[in-house]
């Protein structure tokens, strides 16, 4: 199991919290460190059903400062937009196989365990 985690983020730390007391010692990837590639973020994002836009975090300030409201990208473009801003992707994100959950709330990572 994986996390995308931010230790700054309370949604985040509460599912790390919740896969450790499964009992769980997830790999934690702290994305902002570490981005993701292009060709994983878009694997995420298909195993999520979600597409590019759905992922993105659209109060950021770095969305307005890159004037994205409104834009239309490609979802490579897109893809890559966040692989460059990682603070625009969405967190937490747990992967277990081929299996993906946001954890907002941080609930959903329960469907993982």
């Amino acid at each position: 199991m994986k996390i995308y985690h931010n230790p700054r983020c309370s949604k985040s730390r509460q599912t790390l919290k919740l896969i450790e007391e499964a009992g769980i010692e997830p790999e934690v990837v702290e994305y902002l460190k570490t981005p993701p590639s292009a060709e994983e973020l878009d694997r995420i994002m298909t195993m999520l059903d979600l597409e590019p836009e759905d992922l993105m975090r659209k109060k950021e300030p770095i969305y307005k400062e890159l004037g994205l409201a409104g834009k239309s990208l490609s979802r490579t473009e897109t893809i890559q937009t966040m692989v460059d801003n990682p603070k625009l992707i969405e967190r937490p994100i747990v992967v277990k196989g081929k299996q993906a959950v946001v954890g907002r709330p941080p609930e959903n990572v329960n469907k993982l365990l």
